[in-house]
């Protein structure tokens, strides 16, 4: 999906909702695990039920490989329905790759040939090499993670301590380092939401780059504060909402109540986007 689609759909749908899809067999409703693949069942009922609002779906794959090739099944039918059903959406692969080039290359290959994500979350650790692989595919986005919303994020990321002699913090120098392998068509930056008091320092860096931004909802960030700070004239966010939407409930009303969920959440990024004018 190119920058100018995704534009569009956030224009058209007066959203840019990110529903991040973890499923748990230990906290979907009961009456799902009775059928055959409870994990596509649970992410179909919540895609038919929010995809009117989201623009973008972002499977966790540690939520499907923790269930081994039936985990791994249940990915791929997820992605395969997205594709067939709401080809609009925007897909991210949350999976956190990066290893040294020939490797990254396998993981590209695994992402974007053979599942077909629009998109994968990078670490940049181990540099450039590990990270261009995933750059080579046209029309497909790497997302880098820069400023993440965990508190272990002050061990690295945010340390005094390990300022460098110009006195940026660790993720500033990623930043303005990995921007330059890559453009604001085939990449993005993770910046979680409880650091969003960050994003005009961000912005500062990398104006054109659209934020995958974690952390609303159940972690507590502000999605006031993300839009103020953080959007750009091309709104230039994905805001992820998680467990706030898929566990809303946790009976036969659940598909509902994540509608519901996704809804309101709409209609605050309908406002915000219309104070900046997009």
């Amino acid at each position: 999906m190119t920058r100018k689609q995704l534009f569009e759909n956030i224009c058209k749908k007066k959203s840019f909702l990110c529903v991040g899809l973890d499923p748990d067999l230990e906290k979907i409703p009961k009456h799902l695990l009775q059928k055959e693949d409870p994990i596509f069942e649970f992410n179909k009922a919540i895609i038919e039920a929010t995809h009117h609002v989201a623009v973008a779906y972002k499977p966790n794959t540690a939520f499907y490989e923790a269930y081994g090739t039936k985990g791994w099944t249940s990915l791929e039918k997820t992605i395969d329905y997205i594709h067939l059903a709401y080809k609009d959406i925007f897909t991210i692969a949350d999976a956190k790759r990066g290893d040294i080039g020939n490797t990254s290359g396998m993981y590209a290959k695994s992402f974007f040939s053979q599942l077909d994500f629009d998109a994968i979350t990078v670490a940049p650790y181990m540099g450039s090499d590990s990270v261009t692989p995933f750059l080579e595919y046209p029309n497909k986005w790497t997302i880098v993670l820069a400023l993440t919303s965990n508190k272990g994020a002050e061990d690295f990321q945010l340390n005094e301590n390990l300022k460098t002699n110009n006195g940026n913090y660790f993720f500033e120098e990623v930043l303005k380092t990995s921007m330059k392998w890559g453009t604001a068509e085939n990449m993005m930056y993770v910046v979680g939401a409880t650091k969003a008091e960050m994003l005009s320092q961000i912005r500062k860096i990398i104006p054109e780059h659209f934020l995958l931004i974690p952390g609303v909802g159940a972690q507590g960030g502000s999605l006031e504060e993300v839009a103020k700070y953080g959007m750009n004239k091309q709104c230039g966010l994905l805001v992820n909402s998680s467990r706030g939407i898929i566990y809303a409930a946790n009976d036969e009303t659940f598909a509902e109540k994540a509608k519901l969920g996704a809804e309101k959440i709409q209609q605050q990024m309908q406002v915000l986007l219309e104070k900046m004018g997009v």
